[in-house]
């Protein structure tokens, strides 16, 4: 069930736009923002609220990468695994996740601290490899590195 914050920010977005469709993107992420994935539920209740159909609600949300339809960690991982990424080292980076830390790709860990995405490219050829931990950007990656960076998200 939404919040009642969250189907007003629903409906100040819906305002802001000319029809129910082009709200549909920043509505979904209102929606994540506030539970951390999209659950059939929510999906249904955005559709009511923007009077969108359910299957376009769906259709759109499972269209685009940066929607969760499962429960994540409290943290989300996202290693780019491009080749200049490749290159550089984070298939190494990927194993340790593996390794100390259980971490599967699309895998959350035991604790629910951590969830890793396997990302094609996050535009960071030039400093690779590169990783987004929720929004925070880290780049020039090491075995060292990664496991520090990790270990300040507790």
């Amino acid at each position: 069930m939404l919040s009642e914050n969250t189907v007003k920010e629903i409906g100040l977005i819906r305002s802001k736009y000319h029809d129910a469709q082009s709200s549909l993107l920043p509505a979904l992420y209102v929606v994540q923002r506030e539970h951390g994935w999209l659950s059939p539920e929510a999906l249904k209740e955005v559709g009511e609220i923007l009077n969108v159909p359910k299957a376009e609600v769906k259709g759109v949300s499972t269209f685009y990468a940066m929607f969760r339809h499962k429960p994540i960690g409290r943290h989300l991982i996202q290693l780019c695994t491009n080749v200049a990424c490749m290159i550089m080292g984070s298939e190494n980076l990927l194993n340790i996740l593996k390794d100390r830390y259980g971490l599967e790709p699309n895998g959350t860990t035991v604790d629910g601290r951590f969830s890793l995405v396997v990302m094609e490219c996050i535009g960071a050829c030039g400093t690779a490899p590169a990783m987004l931990v929720d929004t925070d950007f880290h780049d020039n990656l090491t075995e060292k590195r990664i496991t520090e960076i990790l270990e300040s998200y507790k």
